[in-house]
C-alpha cells in the first residue's frame, strides 16, 4: 500500500515538472514569428493604440524593423557567446547596456517627432505599463522560486 502511494505521488509530482517545462518553452508568442511578422504586428497594434496615420505607419513601420533587427542580432551575439561558454566581462556588459540605453534614448526622439503631443503621452505611458508588467512577473517568478526554497529547508 505504502509503495502503490509513493508512486502515486512520484507519478503526480513528475508530471506537474514536465507541464511546468512546458510552459516555459512556450515562451514568448512573438519569439515563433519571422522579424518581419514581428514588425507588422507591433505595426498594427501600435496603429490601434495610438491611431497612426498613414504617414506616421510608414515612418513606424521603419523603427520598428530596426529595433527588431537589432534585437535579433544582439540575440545571435548572445547565443553565440553562452554557446562558446564565454561570459562578457564587466566592462563589456556595462558597453552593451549604455548601448542599449542610448538606441532607447534615439528611439523616444524619433518617436517624439513622429507622433502628436497626445499621442508621444500614451506611447509613453503604454511603455511604461509594460515595464512595470514585465517587472511584476520577474518578482513573482523570484518569489516563486525563493517560496519553494524556504519550504524545502523549513
Amino acid at each position: 500500500m505504502k509503495r502503490l502511494f509513493v508512486l502515486a505521488l512520484l507519478l503526480v509530482g513528475t508530471t506537474i515538472i514536465a507541464q511546468e517545462r512546458n510552459r516555459k518553452h512556450q515562451g514568448n508568442e512573438m519569439e515563433q514569428f519571422t522579424p518581419q511578422q514581428k514588425s507588422q504586428l507591433m505595426l498594427k497594434k501600435m496603429t490601434l493604440e495610438l491611431d497612426l496615420n498613414d504617414s506616421q505607419q510608414k515612418e513606424m513601420s521603419t523603427i520598428i524593423s530596426e529595433n527588431i533587427a537589432k534585437k535579433e542580432a544582439h540575440k545571435g551575439e548572445m547565443k553565440a557567446m553562452k554557446e562558446k561558454g564565454v561570459k562578457p566581462t564587466t566592462d563589456e556588459r556595462f558597453a552593451m547596456h549604455m548601448k542599449m540605453l542610448d538606441e532607447q534614448i534615439a528611439t523616444k526622439k524619433r518617436m517624439e517627432k513622429i507622433l502628436n503631443a497626445k499621442q508621444f503621452e500614451k506611447w509613453t505611458s503604454l511603455k511604461e505599463d509594460r515595464q512595470g508588467n514585465r517587472q511584476e512577473k520577474q518578482r513573482g517568478n523570484h518569489q516563486g522560486k525563493n517560496q519553494g526554497q524556504r519550504q524545502r529547508q523549513g
